[in-house]
C-alpha cells in the first residue's frame, strides 16, 4: 500500500475507510508454505508461459528478431520460431524463455502458477536495434539458459508463507520471510486492511539506515524490522536486489518512487495500461510476467492508485494471478485470503484494476 517518507512522526494520518468484509478464505491455516523452484524437464501440468507465445524456442541455431508494437518491443525467435525473449522499448525489464517452474502457496490458495517465463533486468534501457549492440550478444548467450535467482525466485525469499534466511558478509538479513507491518492494536479483524499497518519501506525490512542518490539519510523503525508495505516490497525486489534506482519522494525523479500511486504515475521503464480513472483494467492481454500491477481499493476514492503488485502470468485455472504484500497475509502472498489475487474477474482485487508498468 504506502507509506510516507522519511521523517515518520506523530502525525502520521489515521487509516482511511475502506471496503468492508471482503469474499475470500476466512483464515489461514498454520500447515502448508510456499513453494518456487520445482523444475520440470517438460511443460508443466498447467503447460508454459511466456511473452509473446508459449512453448521453448530453441536455444542454438539460427535467431530472428521480430518488431512488435503496442508496446513497441522486440522479440527473439529461436530457430523453430518459438520464443526465446521479448524486450520492451523505454524498459529494463526483459522476459526469457527457460525451464518450466512452479509458484504456489498451499496456506492461502489452491491455485498455482507454472511458468517457462524468467523475469530479468537488463543492464541498460532497451531501444529498438540493441540487439546489434556489443554487450547483448554477451549477455544474451550468458542469460539464456541461466538458472540463477530472477525477480521470481528473489521475490518468493520474501514469502509470507515461509521463507529460509539469507545474510550478506555484514550479517544483514537482505532475504527470508517478510511480514507486512506491526500489528493495529485499534483493529480487531484480522481481514481487515488495516490489521497490520502499513508505512514499512524496505530498509525497515534490512533494519539499516539507507542514504538514497539525493542525500537524503532514513532510519529505519525498530518496530518494523522484517517487514514491508506492497510498494515497499517492489523497491525490495526491484530496487534494492535487482538494482533499478530508488528515490524517497512521490514525485518524478530516478528510479523507483516510494508510493504505489507514485510508482504508477512516475516509475521508470514504460506504461502498458494507463490508469484511466475508475474503470476496470481490462487489457490484460498488453501484460507480460513481471510487470507491475496498480489498484485503487479505497472505497471513496476509486480512481486513487492504493496498492501495487507483482504480475506472475496465467494460474492453473487459467486466471491472471499477481503477487503482493498485503496485511490479511501479513506480507507477500499470490494467495486468496481477504481478496482473490487475480486481475480478471468481479473479486475485489479484479474490480480494484487500474493500471499496469513495466520497469
Amino acid at each position: 500500500m504506502h507509506s510516507h517518507s522519511a521523517g515518520r512522526g506523530s502525525s502520521r494520518p489515521t487509516r482511511r475507510a475502506l471496503l468492508g468484509t471482503i469474499a475470500g478464505l476466512t483464515a489461514a491455516g498454520a500447515v502448508g508454505g510456499y513453494a518456487w523452484n520445482r523444475h520440470d524437464s517438460g511443460s508443466g501440468d498447467g503447460g508454459g508461459t511466456a511473452a509473446d507465445g508459449t512453448g521453448t524456442g530453441s536455444s542454438s541455431g539460427k535467431r530472428t528478431f521480430e518488431r512488435l508494437s503496442a508496446p513497441a518491443r522486440t522479440v527473439v525467435r529461436g530457430a523453430d520460431g518459438g520464443t526465446l525473449a521479448t524486450f520492451t522499448d523505454g524498459a529494463r525489464t526483459a522476459v526469457l524463455t527457460g525451464r518450466t517452474r512452479s509458484f504456489s502457496e498451499p496456506r492461502t490458495t489452491e491455485a498455482k502458477v507454472t511458468t517457462d517465463a524468467w523475469v530479468r533486468v537488463l543492464p541498460q534501457t532497451w531501444q529498438q536495434g540493441m540487439e546489434k549492440s556489443a554487450w547483448f550478444k554477451s549477455w544474451f548467450d550468458k542469460t539464456l539458459g541461466d538458472t540463477s535467482p530472477d525477480v521470481f525466485a528473489v521475490a518468493f525469499q520474501y514469502s509470507s508463507a515461509g521463507a529460509p534466511e539469507k545474510h550478506n558478509a555484514k550479517g544483514v538479513r537482505y532475504a527470508g520471510t517478510a511480514h507486512f507491518g506491526p500489528r493495529n492494536s485499534a483493529v480487531n479483524n484480522p481481514l481487515d486492511f488495516a490489521y497490520h499497518d502499513e508505512q514499512s519501506d524496505f530498509y525497515d525490512y534490512l533494519g539499516v539506515p539507507w542514504t538514497f542518490p539525493d542525500g537524503t539519510r532514513v532510519q529505519p523503525e525498530q518496530a518494523r524490522y522484517g517487514d514491508v508495505d506492497c510498494s515497499g516490497f517492489q523497491r525490495l525486489v526491484w530496487g534494492y536486489r535487482m538494482g533499478i534506482p530508488l528515490h524517497n519522494t512521490n514525485t518524478k525523479g530516478t528510479g523507483l518512487p516510494r508510493r504505489a500511486f507514485a510508482i504508477a504515475a512516475y516509475g521508470p521503464g514504460r506504461l502498458v495500461i494507463p490508469h484511466t480513472g475508475t474503470k476496470q483494467a481490462t487489457d490484460l492481454g498488453t501484460l507480460q510476467p513481471g510487470d507491475l500491477v496498480f489498484f485503487a481499493i479505497i472505497k471513496d476514492k476509486p480512481d486513487f492508485i492504493d496498492h501495487c503488485g507483482m504480475y506472475m502470468g496465467l494460474d492453473d485455472q487459467g486466471r491472471h494471478r499477481f503477487y503482493s504484500s498485503r496485511s490479511a497475509a501479513n506480507g507477500p502472498t499470490l494467495g486468496d485470503l481477504s481478496g482473490h489475487s487475480l486481475l480478471d474477474g468481479t473479486d475485489f482485487y479484479a474490480r480494484g484494476f487500474r493500471s499496469a508498468r513495466r520497469l
